[in-house]
């Protein structure tokens, strides 16, 4: 069959056409770069902890009596010897009205018997009566002796109850609790506040067994916390307890610390006891270690390239981590937008913006 003129111009027309565009590769990647650089970091070990107050105790009764004023509130601050609460007096100053009279009727006795002690002596020396009969007056004399001691003791207890009536703040701090409040009747030890000072506190810091080894007294410690913007505390390990937790199995440090103004009892803290330092170690910008398959990896940048470099870790600080295996430094690695490379991908390095030169201020006018 013969082909008519419209089929020919239709073949015509699809022969000439533009042939289709081949497919260009996926664009390289822009990156930023850095080198890999030996410096001297600390080696530290690091756990998170808390904080509690070195002076923390609840203030008891003296004597026994009856709450009659309550001085302080909780939350208030307090100084050294403020009175916080005030018991009834009324037996306390009886008790002490009744010592001290009976250690004034027995030093007037004594006076007595000094006297008597006196003239006895007198007539033994005359021949008068017999040296018995001294030694009779003398071994009354000191038996009153004692008798006015222990009644003087017994006095000086009971003006002191008197003023144990009033409880007062062992130390600066603030009212953590208020037990008591008036009406109360408490015994002797019963307890009527608990005060905190937070000016000294202690770390409780619990490490794995496997850090025992590293740890000592006196090495030093820092404290990064929520509620200490000025950055970390220093710190000092005092104490290793002698034996393991046995709820977590873990090793507990105890660390003093002065209270830059900020830390609370019961806060929790990022705490690193510093163990060593090391010369010379590998470290790199954290975004430039990625997770892949194959395990914890550098991207190295060659030719245009990135290459796939897996590596060991070892202690982060600052925002770097230390490379302990897989490098051998001054290598270039990918820093920004290492997360979205693989190997052997293009890479496209974008460069640093010069740094703006520091104007200096104009000189005042004269």
């Amino acid at each position: 069959m013969r082909a008519t003129p419209l089929l020919l111009a239709l073949l015509l027309v699809a022969g000439c056409g533009e042939k289709p565009q081949e497919k260009k590769g996926a664009p390289p990647t822009l990156i930023t770069t850095t080198q890999v650089k030996g410096v001297r970091i600390e080696l530290a070990e690091r756990t998170l902890g808390t904080l509690e107050a070195v002076m923390d105790p609840k203030v008891a009764a003296e004597i026994a009596g009856r709450v009659v004023a309550v001085e302080a509130r909780a939350g208030q601050a307090v100084k050294k010897g403020q009175v916080l609460a005030r018991l009834d007096p009324a037996d306390a100053t009886q008790q002490a009205a009744a010592d001290s009279a009976e250690a004034a009727r027995l030093e007037a006795l004594l006076q007595q018997q000094e006297r008597l002690v006196t003239r006895q002596s007198e007539l033994v020396g005359k021949n008068f009566i017999s040296k018995n009969a001294l030694d009779d007056v003398v071994a009354q004399r000191d038996a009153l002796k004692s008798q006015l001691a222990a009644a003087r003791s017994r006095s000086a207890m009971s003006r002191h109850g008197v003023s144990r009536t009033e409880v007062a703040a062992p130390f600066d701090g603030n009212i953590e609790t208020q037990i008591a409040s008036v009406g109360d009747y408490v015994k002797v030890g019963d307890p009527l506040f608990r005060v905190v000072s937070n000016h000294r506190l202690r770390a409780n810091l619990p490490f794995p067994e496997s850090a025992a080894s590293r740890l000592k007294v006196g090495l030093p410690v820092r404290l990064t916390s929520p509620l200490s913007p000025d950055g970390p505390v220093e710190g000092v390990v005092e104490d290793l307890r002698p034996t393991v937790l046995e709820s977590s199995r873990a090793v507990e440090v105890i660390a003093r610390i002065t209270n830059p103004g900020h830390l609370k009892g019961g806060g929790s803290v990022d705490a690193a006891v510093i163990t060593g330092t090391r010369d010379d170690a590998l470290v790199v910008p954290e975004q430039s270690v990625v997770l892949r398959p194959a395990g914890k990896v550098v991207y190295l940048i060659v030719d245009g390239k990135a290459r796939q470099q897996v590596v060991e870790t070892g202690s982060k600080q600052g925002g770097t981590v230390e490379i302990v295996q897989g490098l051998q430094g001054g290598e270039t690695i990918a820093l920004d937008g290492a997360g979205f490379l693989s190997n052997g991908a293009a890479v496209a390095v974008k460069e640093a913006a010069p740094a703006k030169p520091v104007e200096k201020p104009a000189a005042p006018a004269r």
